[in-house]
């Protein structure tokens, strides 16, 4: 069995969510499948202080429900499932949906954003969901009143860094080299709270315990000296990577994964397949540049239809 749908979107963060709001006004009966994560990297996300319209801030996963519920009232058909194979080179484009639904599209928006990266460390595969975390928000509540390492430089680890000291005893951040890729503001939270103590030119070396996190040994890259350190939560906030295997056959892409688009547009490579958010974006991925390529592509996706007479 195989469906046929107008306009599918791939994917469930700001970008997805704006393009399904703009797809359903346009009449294109968009149908979104979530993905693994719906909603995003926002719902692992605590306070939102920089989307407009919030003057009080949001909290992520608050602000994701909200934009579930406008497509929703729109008409989008919002979906559970992931996209796991795509044939671009037939036209209409296939889609498989949990390696079993088998789809046909006039139009695709992949929105399907970019997942946190790990260290690669073997001690962090083995103890991950046993004191190792990529999401202080969903587990810096486990952690209360104790001390925990966030590994990370950049605003992500920053502002995870200042959430969990709101929680615990003692927050130690390494950093691997001189000085943080973080925006000053954030540096300054960082550096100003009294609770969180930043090891620079430093590495993970090994993350300690058998079945628990205990602790973490770090190695100063300077002095090359190793010295331990007792916790219970060890936090992993080094980056992302674009979720965009399935696609990289057809799309053009960058040495990362991130889809490339034809500037000013949301268009790829492909005719009727467009791009936006996170997966395309390696510069600001930011919730609002994702709304706004979101709409982009919900408006691209609408003028290729009408110029193939689709209605």
């Amino acid at each position: 069995m195989s469906e046929h749908i107008k306009c599918l979107i791939i994917g469930s963060g700001p970008a997805g969510y704006t393009a399904a709001i703009y797809a359903a006004r346009a009449n294109m009966a968009p149908v979104m499948y979530m993905g693994l994560q719906p909603g995003g990297q926002l719902t692992i996300t605590n306070d939102v202080e920089n989307f407009p319209g919030y003057a009080d801030g949001v909290m992520g996963p608050e602000m994701m429900e909200d934009l579930k519920k406008q497509a929703t009232r729109f008409g989008t058909d919002i979906r559970y499932g992931i996209a796991t194979a795509v044939d671009f080179t037939v036209t209409p484009r296939k889609i498989t949906i949990d390696e079993t639904l088998e789809l046909t599209a006039d139009t695709v928006i992949i929105a399907t954003g970019a997942s946190a990266k790990w260290l690669g460390i073997p001690s962090e595969a083995r103890l991950n969901g046993s004191g190792v975390s990529a999401c202080a928000v969903c587990d810096g509540f486990f952690y209360r009143g104790q001390e925990v390492a966030i590994v990370g430089a950049g605003d992500t680890a920053a502002e995870e860094a200042t959430y969990l000291a709101n929680l615990c005893s003692k927050v130690t951040m390494i950093v691997r080299k001189g000085e943080m890729k973080a925006s000053k503001i954030m540096q300054k939270r960082v550096l100003d709270n009294p609770k969180i103590e930043v090891l620079f030119d430093t590495v993970t070396d090994e993350i300690l315990g058998e079945h628990a996190v205990e602790g973490v040994r770090v190695k100063n890259l300077l002095t090359q000296e190793t010295r331990e350190i007792a916790l219970t939560g060890f936090f992993v906030a080094i980056g992302h990577e674009p979720n965009s295997k399935i696609f990289q056959p057809y799309l053009t892409h960058d040495e990362q994964g991130y889809l490339k688009t034809i500037p000013g547009t949301s268009k790829t490579n492909i005719d009727g397949v467009f791009a936006c958010g996170d997966v395309q974006d390696y510069t600001y991925r930011q919730a609002v540049t994702a709304a706004g390529t979101g709409c982009m592509a919900a408006l691209d996706a609408e003028r290729y239809l009408a110029a193939l007479g689709v209605h």
